[in-house]
This record gives structure tokens, C-alpha cells and sequence, in this order.
């Protein structure tokens, strides 16, 4: 059995990306995702550094420093899009206007609860972001995150340990192991990776699962790691 990487994660998300979506990217693996946008796709990716209509990351021979994504990667601009300032970024988050944002995180609860920022991080303080904004406003949240901690911890939880981000937004959960959706019933796995059997899956996560009738194989093409 072996975990998806990053960039492999981030591109099993781009594939649930549908025509005509704003999407807004958050710091970390959630940027990769503009990198593996399935062709014929039009869409608008939102960055909250003021960035409306990313493109992928920039060759070497295009990188430009003052185009940035919210990771600082040198990036490239579609067709019809615009640079806005701070408030008028926020402005678009705070009215609405992004249909899916894709975070990481730290914890997630079976009521859709994300905890995706820890004061207690060592000289980091409490990076939160705009996290708070695009998680109580995008019209949907899906996560990346590895399914477990350094430790083995789990980051599915009955209820989140770590400060919450926003209550009930998560929708769907895509980790190095499994896609899962977000219900009233609590944790729906839709895809599992090839080596993992259920129990195994089960004891690795920190709340009940419940398998999808049509859970299929999680499977993604061969992808050098992320950074």
C-alpha cells in the first residue's frame, strides 16, 4: 500500500472541479491543485492575496516575483483575469462569490467542524489567515490533508482537540488514503486506496466511517512529490 504524495492528492482533487467554478486555493498543497486542472475545464481560481484567475505555476523564463499565489509560487495569469487589492479580494469571500475552497487542515470532525490553524505552533503564532473568512463564506469547503499525524494520530475526529476554524462547513475530505464526503450522518468514504481494507481505514481514523455502496479505488497517475 502506498499513500499518495502531495501533488498526487492535489490533483485527485483538481478532478472534482466542474466547468465555470471559482475556487479559491489555500496556502500549502491546496496551490498545487491549479496545477492539474483536467483540460477543457474553464474555470476562475481565486487567490486571496488579490489574484482572480490563476494559471499554473510560471516556467522558470516566465517567472514573475510581483505574481504570486498565496504560497508565493511564481505563477501564471488565464485569459480575462485580474488583479484586485486586499478588499476587494475579501469582498468577493465575504459576499459569496467563491463556489469551492480548498484548504488544508489539522482536524477534522464528523459534523464538518475544520481546525486548520494551532497557536501553539513553536515561532509561528496564530497563522489563521484568511482561513476564517473562506470557511464560513465559500458556498462549499473540501480539505487536503494527510489522513494522520506525524505520530499516527488521527485528524478525523468525533470532535475537533485543536481552536476551530469554522463549525459545520467541510464538505469533502480528500487525504493520502481516501476520499471522503461530509454528511449528516457523519464520515462517507467514496474512494479508499488499493491495500487498504476497511478495518484498516477504520483504525487509522478517529471517528466511525461509513463505506460507499460504490466506494471504488482511489488511483491517481505517477506525480513527482511536492516541495
Amino acid at each position: 500500500m502506498t499513500p499518495l504524495n502531495r501533488r498526487q492528492m492535489a490533483w485527485r482533487a483538481a478532478q472534482d472541479i466542474r466547468d465555470g467554478m471559482v475556487v479559491n486555493l489555500g496556502m500549502g498543497m491546496p496551490v498545487h491543485v491549479a496545477d492539474y486542472v483536467p483540460d477543457g475545464v474553464d474555470l476562475f481560481i481565486h487567490s486571496e492575496n488579490g489574484v482572480v484567475g490563476a494559471g499554473p505555476l510560471a516556467a522558470a523564463e516566465r517567472a514573475d516575483p510581483d505574481l504570486v499565489d498565496a504560497s508565493s509560487r511564481r505563477i501564471t495569469l488565464r485569459p480575462g483575469a485580474a488583479i484586485v487589492d486586499s478588499s476587494w479580494s475579501f469582498a468577493m469571500i465575504r459576499g459569496g462569490h467563491i463556489d469551492v475552497t480548498i484548504l488544508g487542515a489539522f482536524e477534522v470532525a464528523k459534523n464538518g467542524d475544520l481546525a486548520n490553524w494551532d497557536m501553539r505552533l513553536p515561532n509561528k503564532g496564530p497563522l489563521v489567515g484568511g482561513a476564517m473568512d473562506l470557511a464560513a463564506c465559500a458556498r462549499a469547503v473540501w480539505v487536503i490533508m494527510e489522513h494522520n499525524t506525524r505520530s499516527g494520530g488521527p485528524r478525523l475526529l468525533d470532535a475537533c482537540n485543536l481552536p476551530l476554524t469554522a463549525v459545520k462547513c467541510v464538505r469533502r475530505i480528500y487525504t493520502d488514503v481516501a476520499v471522503i464526503e461530509v454528511t449528516p450522518a457523519g464520515f462517507v468514504v467514496r474512494e479508499v486506496i488499493d491495500g487498504l481494507d476497511q478495518a484498516q481505514l477504520q483504525k487509522r481514523s478517529g471517528a466511525p466511517l461509513t463505506f460507499a455502496n460504490d466506494c471504488r479505488p482511489l488511483i491517481a497517475p505517477e506525480l513527482a512529490d511536492a516541495e
